[in-house]
């Protein structure tokens, strides 16, 4: 296998997995209040995210941005729960072009707290054996973009079969998704370590 799969295939197990799911629970609560005709906002979102994330693991794996793993750890699921809760408080009402701007800027800005949280994993598996970094880090990368393009669409299909064959309203299915992602997350944060110390 050449070594391109090996880190794609690393990238995409690493977003994937049932043990690790706060990457996908974060992707849940940016698309839940879409669907397919939302594609430019979609691909807008999702972009901005992956920018973000893709920066901070550059910043991060050249030790540019250092930011202690706990922390990280904990920010992570305060990005979901923030995100879900946006969608409760924003459900039915029409978004301003002030309020997109926002949006996509912290949209942008969570990219870059879960890429740190990407970094940590990386370095673990990268072990300082590589000359070169950027090679494997952009093929790691990919694999996160794709797990993130096949979260997308299955979430984007939910909806779908939801509003059209279960007869949810798009306010209900919001409120359902957004509400299920909340019971997860709070306690995530509440278990989470950082109240150890």
């Amino acid at each position: 296998m050449s070594e391109f799969w090996v880190y794609f295939q690393i990238g995409l197990r690493h977003v994937l997995d049932i043990h690790a799911y706060d990457h996908v629970l974060f992707l849940m609560a940016l698309v839940i209040p879409f669907t397919f005709k939302d594609w430019k906002r979609i691909l807008l979102s999702v972009t901005l995210f992956t920018l973000g994330h893709t920066t901070a693991l550059l910043l991060s794996v050249y030790e540019i941005m250092v930011i202690k793993a706990n922390v990280v750890e904990f920010l992570i699921p305060i990005t979901i729960l923030a995100t879900a809760l946006f969608n409760l408080f924003t459900i039915g009402k029409s978004t301003k072009k002030e309020k997109l701007n926002l949006v996509f800027f912290i949209t942008l800005f969570f990219g870059i707290i879960h890429g740190l949280g990407f970094s940590n994993y990386f370095k673990t598996v990268l072990g300082g054996t590589s000359n070169s970094k950027l090679v494997p880090l952009l093929e790691f990368a990919l694999g996160i973009e794709g797990a993130q393009i096949a979260v997308v669409f299955v979430v984007l299909i939910m909806a779908y079969i939801m509003q059209t064959f279960f007869k949810f309203s798009k306010r209900d299915w919001v409120l359902v998704g957004s509400a299920f992602i909340i019971g997860v997350v709070v306690p995530m944060i509440i278990e989470n370590e950082i109240w150890n110390q």
